[in-house]
């Protein structure tokens, strides 16, 4: 593992990020521990529970909603089909 100082490593940050995208083992010391990069999957199924604080039952519910305006908005003609252009 190569390990870097945070001073070291600000000096070129974006190149030690690329090099653990790519799988080489890159640590920074920090008050005497290491501190690994990885790269790590964000799951958007519980994106929601922790930006908002809301259950998985609570999104399906607020999702239902916006379904059932948006078709009641279009039966009423309040919507324009998005072409592309502005």
């Amino acid at each position: 593992m190569k390990t870097l100082s945070v001073s070291e490593a600000r000096q070129n940050l974006g190149a030690w990020l690329k090099r653990a995208l790519h799988g080489e083992d890159v640590g920074f010391v920090v008050d005497g521990r290491v501190v690994a990069l990885r790269p790590v999957e964000v799951h958007s199924d519980d994106y929601a529970l922790y930006e908002y604080g809301v259950s998985q039952k609570q999104t399906e519910r607020a999702f239902q909603a916006v379904k059932a305006d948006v078709r009641k908005a279009r039966v009423a003609g309040r919507t324009k089909t998005f072409t592309g252009k502005l």
